[in-house]
């Protein structure tokens, strides 16, 4: 599942904003065992747990987006359109509190 979403922050942040997000999700998700490790400044690698399965995906700052791909196992897919509407409606959140100043 690769899903880009746009956005008009500055390269600056939008890094600083996928960061922040990233370790949200990680301390609110933690029952579900995330780790992301940055392996460069604008990228990310991604896993956690769900329903015993290994999920694995990457994450990407770019300018104008942020793109988020998620190899999602076979017994899951059923659920991938779900996904995708959670994931943009959960970064659109964190591009408006961007916008809003509430990223430090």
């Amino acid at each position: 599942m690769r899903h880009a979403i746009a956005h008009d922050l500055s390269p600056e942040l939008a890094l600083r904003t996928a960061r922040a997000a990233c370790a949200h999700y990680c301390e609110r998700f933690a029952r579900y065992e995330p780790r992301i490790t940055w392996r460069d400044e604008h990228n990310a690698d991604l896993q956690f747990s769900a329903k015993g399965l290994s999920i694995k995906g990457k994450v990407a700052v770019a300018n104008g987006s942020l793109v988020v791909d998620v190899d999602i196992p076979f017994l899951l897919r059923p659920f991938q359109g779900r996904a995708v509407e959670i994931v943009e409606r959960e970064l659109q959140k964190w591009i408006a509190k961007a916008k809003a100043g509430e990223i430090a």
